[in-house]
């Protein structure tokens, strides 16, 4: 793929790393690729950052069509640039696309796209130890018109922002608070794919929460209405006397990349892991009972983010005390000494830029 590359004559300062947030600050580029039906993916292109030009009667604009994907480029102890598993974000990006009927963009184009954006970029990938460059790629429809059909014009997006420690005071365990009312999404839905959406109805229990001094909601099916899906916008993990167990994915629940790994690093330690229904009523009586040692949702962002308590039906159970436990704990240094260089990559998920 031919990728023209404009360089920008007003480059950015980057502000101290100790002061860097999450997704405030963006990078000095951003990649663009315009698809026409008929026509497919043409000029691709990495431009300066700027505001872009949108018709009024856009098809993103009305009708949600929309997907999009996180990932980041981790500078290592020896100055490399690398990023974690970003053909899993690739795929994932690509089924995401298929399920909203937006196209799909050819693998290899997609990663090459990643790879060289991340190359122009390269100076805004800080170098402390939990702070990384994150990237959004994106999609969108902008058929200029009002009839809902499949999307015939669209455009891929690459934009980056510098992000600090997501946890610069210590891990320290959230507060969930387990939804009855409302459901993040159905199997046959759009919960496998990481579009909008999905995101914007989470928000009213995810405010509900909020006021009640929660930090997440932990999502039950919409169907029952009685097993556990996802934490907030993560997915989530229990550890049950000694078996770690999570919720299968069963067309409602997104595939997260670091919820694949952390699977993968805990069968590789020997841990007993488990992928099946876990209801409501068996999570509630393992805490009731003591036999809920751990539990952790798993993201990009946080990579893992143990919880400390659970709330059901305005009642309150700890979790191991408040405090992370050794799984959690052991995850979270394998997978960031994976990601910034610091333990040996005996999995092959590294992708040097």
């Amino acid at each position: 793929m031919e990728i023209k590359i404009v360089k920008t004559q007003n480059h950015k300062v980057m502000p101290p790393e100790s002061e860097l947030g999450f997704g405030k600050v963006f990078s000095d580029h951003m990649f663009v690729m315009d698809y026409e039906a008929g026509k497919g993916w043409y000029d691709a292109r990495i431009v300066p950052f700027a505001s872009i030009a949108i018709h009024p009667a856009s098809t993103v604009l009305h009708y949600g069509s929309e997907i999009f994907e996180g990932l980041k480029a981790y500078r290592a102890e020896n100055g490399d640039i690398q990023l974690f598993r970003p053909m899993e974000n690739v795929r994932r990006m690509n089924n995401s696309a298929d399920r909203m009927c937006l196209p799909t963009i050819p693998e290899e184009d997609m990663l090459e796209a990643i790879k060289t954006f991340v190359d122009v970029e390269r100076d805004f990938v800080p170098y402390s130890f939990g702070t990384s460059l994150y990237l959004r790629p994106f999609m969108f429809g902008n058929d200029e018109s009002l009839g809902v059909h499949t999307v015939k014009r669209a455009t891929f997006m690459i934009i980056a922002s510098p992000s600090g420690s997501y946890y610069k005071e210590g891990i320290n365990p959230v507060k969930i608070m387990i939804e009855s009312e409302d459901v993040r999404a159905v199997k046959g839905g759009t919960g496998e794919a990481k579009c909008g959406g999905n995101y914007a109805a989470s928000n009213r229990a995810g405010e509900k929460a909020a006021k009640r001094g929660y930090s997440q909601v932990l999502w039950l099916d919409g169907v029952h209405r009685k097993y556990i899906e996802e934490v907030g916008a993560m997915n989530v993990m229990f550890k049950i006397d000694g078996e770690i167990v999570t919720p299968a994915l069963s067309g409602s629940i997104l595939p997260g990349i670091t919820r694949k790994s952390c699977l993968e690093v805990l069968r590789s330690k020997g841990y007993k892991v488990s992928e099946r229904l876990l209801s409501v009523d068996e999570l509630i009586a393992a805490c009731k009972e003591g036999r809920l040692e751990e539990a952790w949702g798993t993201g990009t962002a946080a990579v893992v983010s143990p919880i400390g308590k659970l709330m059901y039906e305005d009642v309150e159970y700890d979790v191991n005390g408040g405090k992370i436990g050794a799984t959690t704990q052991e995850l979270y240094d394998t997978l960031t000494g994976i990601q910034w260089g610091k333990i040996e990559d005996s999995f092959g998920w590294i992708e040097k830029v």
